[in-house]
């Protein structure tokens, strides 16, 4: 089946793939902070950083016109989940501290495997099961034993959360749209992130549209087409072509590199406490995600004849 000879040539490739760009996604909290510094507040910075990959993307857009025209639906419901999930934790980033943030959208592995063992028949495997507990581990280590379950206490807890769920089902939509191209979902990503964060912006009232006006926006036009051209477009293709590749739940696990980049950076240069506490857990969780791509390599190695 071509399904699976895909997955077999690229799914180690698509992991280390996936790995970078967590990586990358922990810095994504240091242009929004910068656009909210200009006068840019709630959806604002999403909404600027999402419309310079669109710029960025036109020529693909013009490329894939008719791919797009022919597959509009697959791409408006998959675009509409993933972008809004990007949109909503682009938003909580700048209503929530950086780790909160950070630390709530990386439920999603929680959500992701009960999506994969209800709709895709995977098995909770030993080293799926092991992942998934030690990425709660790092989670609760990094949000301090005695505090409790990580629950919303803020909107920008709420929003972070309800990216992580929503980032959870849209993997899911990748991966069973996998024989989409690569391009075509990245232009769905960006559209549907706009479209939702403009919207959101429209109807958030107050809280989500504090915006200093065209000063802001003149001044970020040049800095944010640099940052979408060298970084936001790559690694939005490091992140939505592993999950056309991988299962949720290992889109989930991988990207958990996340975490360590944005609360080492938040903590360097946002003032962001990191102490004994954030280093156990990130060192936990980035376990996880090796114990994820190693057994399943194990298990592949296993079932070959």
């Amino acid at each position: 089946m071509p399904r699976l000879s895909e997955i077999a040539r690229h799914t180690g490739a698509a992991a280390i793939g996936l790995a970078i760009g967590g990586a990358f996604w922990g810095l994504y909290w240091v242009p929004l902070r910068w656009l909210a510094g200009l006068g840019m507040g709630g959806a604002w910075p999403g909404a600027v950083i999402f419309a310079g990959a669109g710029v960025i993307l036109s020529p693909l857009i013009w490329r894939y016109r008719a791919q797009i025209r022919a597959n509009w639906w697959a791409l408006v419901s998959c675009g509409m989940l993933t972008g809004a999930a990007f949109s909503l934790f682009s938003t909580a980033i700048l209503m929530t501290d950086v780790i909160r943030a950070i630390l709530l959208f990386y439920l999603t592995p929680v959500w992701s495997t009960g999506l994969g063992l209800l709709f895709l028949g995977e098995r909770l495997t030993v080293a799926r099961g092991s992942a998934l507990a030690l990425g709660l581990m790092g989670l609760l280590i990094m949000l301090g034993l005695g505090a409790g379950w990580p629950v919303p206490r803020s909107l920008g807890d709420g929003l972070a959360l309800a990216s992580g769920v929503v980032w959870a089902v849209g993997s899911l939509r990748l991966y069973q749209g996998g024989h989409i191209a690569v391009p075509l979902q990245v232009i769905g990503f960006v559209g549907g992130g706009l479209v939702v964060t403009l919207a959101t912006i429209a109807l958030g009232g107050a809280a989500m549209n504090p915006l200093a006006g065209a000063v802001a926006l003149t001044a970020a036009i040049g800095p944010v087409l640099i940052l979408s051209a060298l970084i936001v477009v790559p690694v939005l293709f490091l992140t939505v072509w592993p999950a056309t590749v991988l299962p949720p739940a290992r889109v989930g696990l991988i990207l958990m590199t996340e975490i360590v980049a944005g609360v080492v950076t938040a903590a360097l240069f946002a003032g962001e406490p990191f102490g004994w506490r954030e280093a156990i857990g990130s060192v936990v969780i980035v376990s996880a995600g090796l114990v994820e791509v190693l057994g399943h390599r194990i298990s592949v190695r296993a079932v070959r004849p």
